[in-house]
């Protein structure tokens, strides 16, 4: 039994869900989201609440029931709250501009470093704090992600871009040896 998948998932008054066989929709103040889902899987709505259930038993049916859930809760947090990522640019002269479509990083290349925002993805930028926003949790955790690979911070100065909060564990650079004489 899936501890996750036993959990229904309690509908928000200003979100409204539509089951259509394995096609899920969910439509909310912020937006607009909708998944296909395996068949092994049943998806209904009972009481203002949804309940997942597996067809059959099996090791990889359980797996998709937990993930199932976790997939539609976030979905329905994501039209009602949203969801953000926060990430932060540490080194001398490393910066980012958000313009319409794309996030534009300066990080110690020759070259600018272009990022296009998904649909549904917002950036802002306040100092050295670049927010990644929107509903879809997916693309969100992505496309952070991405700009996290532009330049992960490495361990010797802390220089790079890292997750808000996120540890950089240090290491000793070079001893300078002196000649003893």
């Amino acid at each position: 039994m899936s501890r996750i998948g036993k959990k229904p998932i309690a509908i928000p008054e200003n979100v409204e869900i539509k089951i259509d066989g394995q096609k899920v929709t969910v439509k909310g103040p912020k937006g607009e989201l909708f998944k296909e889902f395996r068949p092994e899987i049943i998806i209904e709505i009972k009481e203002n609440k949804i309940f997942i259930s597996p067809k059959i038993e099996s090791n990889q049916v359980r797996a998709l029931w937990g993930l199932t859930r976790a997939l539609i809760a976030n979905m329905v947090r994501g039209v009602t709250e949203g969801f953000e990522k926060k990430l932060e640019i540490e080194g001398v002269g490393f910066k980012a501009q958000a313009t319409a479509d794309f996030l534009e990083l300066s990080v110690g290349f020759s070259h600018p470093v272009k990022i296009k925002a998904p649909e549904n993805v917002n950036f802002l930028i306040e100092k050295n704090i670049i927010t990644v926003s929107g509903i879809d949790l997916e693309k969100v955790s992505q496309t952070a992600a991405k700009i996290r690979k532009a330049k992960p911070a490495e361990p010797y100065k802390g220089k790079g871009i890292k997750y808000f909060g996120e540890v950089i564990r240090r290491k000793v650079g070079k001893k300078v040896a002196t000649a003893a004489g």
